[in-house]
């Protein structure tokens, strides 16, 4: 049973970062909107997916006002994140198995592939040790991420 709970720990490290980092897209709304940061939140929360998040960020640095440089660098951060939500977004929606023993696991994807005369649902992975690497792989990326979201915020004097 150790592995089960390691797992289902990585998993919760892997949400608890990318909610973390994913909430600082506040602060790069409100610098590049010029907006303080309540106003940041209300429009932060309005938009209901990590996606229209990242394009609104997106598009608020490609405007004129937004220096290159500055537009450059949110714009790989953006690109990033909008990386590592693959695998976060992987595990958010699936449904997790365990044998008997806790030491083999697996994901079934929650979502449907359409082609042209049929469908698929519930595509089953294993949670090996080369997936495990790969999560803490992501987790590491998003805490730089952060911390690079952070050196932006404070670079550039947004609101906080």
């Amino acid at each position: 049973m150790a592995r089960f709970h390691d797992i289902l720990l990585l998993i919760g490290q892997l949400n608890y970062t990318w909610t973390n980092t994913e909430s600082l897209l506040i602060y790069l709304i409100a610098g590049l909107a010029r907006v303080d940061k309540e106003t940041a939140i209300v429009i932060f929360l309005t938009l209901n997916t990590t996606r229209a998040r990242i394009e609104l960020v997106e598009r608020l640095a490609k405007t004129n006002k937004t220096p290159p440089n500055q537009r450059q660098e949110i714009l790989a951060l953006t690109q990033q994140l909008a990386r590592q939500a693959k695998l976060r977004n992987k595990y958010s929606h699936c449904i997790y198995s365990f044998d008997e023993t806790g030491d083999q696991a697996s994901t079934q994807l929650m979502a449907i592939f359409d082609s042209k005369d049929t469908i698929k649902y519930g595509k089953i992975e294993q949670i090996n040790d080369a997936e495990i690497s790969r999560i803490n792989d992501v987790i590491e990326q998003l805490q730089g991420v952060n911390r690079e979201i952070w050196a932006v915020v404070e670079r550039y004097s947004f609101p906080r």
